[in-house]
Order: structure tokens, then sequence, then C-alpha cells
């Protein structure tokens, strides 16, 4: 499959979301929508923890767009909008994945301003890995429709881990 192929689906992944977007905003009991948007009042940014390797490494593509290593499987690039929980997503999913991480710092504005859009909704799987740990069904992560542009990037931030790969601080962002 073509990035392009890719980029057509996620193109009808989108106008899908709009149209469920809107089926779920007239059911007052499924307001996806509104919870979305308190989540963005609550916290504004969207934050994506990435293996710095692979970051460097896609700021020298012609395209010069990222797409996660499960990109193809979840269907989505994921994002924590909450600081206080990158710790614990950081931990419960990527923990035995050595090297250096960083954290990327984007909001929902300027991953639109490079053609990508982002929805919240519930947690949801990373590659095969579930998405159980604890107060993961306590608010809605925000789901990035494509790749990310270095554009779209407001701050990078350094990530701490220890020797055995516990993530312990995000300079900047978690302290």
């Amino acid at each position: 499959m073509s990035i392009g192929d890719i980029g057509k689906i996620m193109q009808l992944k989108i106008q899908l979301t709009f149209v469920l977007a809107a089926v779920f905003a007239t059911l007052p009991w499924m307001n996806v929508a509104a919870d979305g948007e308190n989540m963005k009042e609550q916290h504004p940014y969207v934050f994506h923890l990435i293996q710095a390797d692979l970051w460097e490494a896609a700021k020298t593509t012609p395209d010069r767009i990222y797409y996660p290593p499960t990109y193809q499987q979840d269907g989505f690039t994921h994002g924590t909008a909450n600081p206080e929980k990158l710790l614990t997503v950081a931990n419960h999913f990527y923990q035995g994945v050595v090297g250096d991480w960083l954290c990327l710092r984007m909001s929902v504005d300027s991953l639109r301003a490079t053609g990508v859009e982002t929805v919240f909704e519930g947690t949801a799987p990373v590659g095969d890995k579930p998405a159980d740990f604890e107060g993961s069904n306590e608010e809605l992560y925000p789901h990035i429709l494509g790749g990310i542009s270095p554009d779209a990037v407001i701050s990078t931030h350094k990530v701490i881990r220890t020797n055995d790969g516990e993530f312990i601080s995000i300079e900047g962002v978690a302290e």
C-alpha cells in the first residue's frame, strides 16, 4: 500500500468521522463532539510520544511526515491531551522499547493547519497492546487522523528514562 493509498483511506476516514460526529451530536446521551471540545478546553495541547531516531529520520524524508510503526494497524496516530497521563501511557505502552524518546507538543489547530484532523475518543490499543492501564477510561484521547508534520509541532521535549526503561519525566511537561 502506497502513501497515496493511505492518504485516500484517511480522507474517507475523515469524512466518515464528520458524518458520525454529526449523528452523535444529535444524540444527547452520546455527545462525543461536546466531550472533545471539553477536553480541548481543559487540555489545549496534543502530545505524542515518539522514538527520537524515528522523528529525526522522518524530518529528513521528502514528505517530512511521520507515521508511527503501528499506524496501518491502528488507523491513526495516538496522542494524549492530559499531560498528567503521559508517563502512565508511556510506561504502559512503551517501557520495553529501547532508545531515546521525545514528546511532541502540538494543538488541534496546529495539526489542522497541516491538513490533519484530530478526534477525541476513548482509549484504543497501540498495535497489539491493549489500552488497559489504570485510569484508561477516565477521559477521551486525541486520535490524530494522519501523520505528523514538523510544521504541526509547537515544541519538542526530552523524555527521561531509567536504565531499565521506566519513563520518569518529560522536561517541561511532566516532572
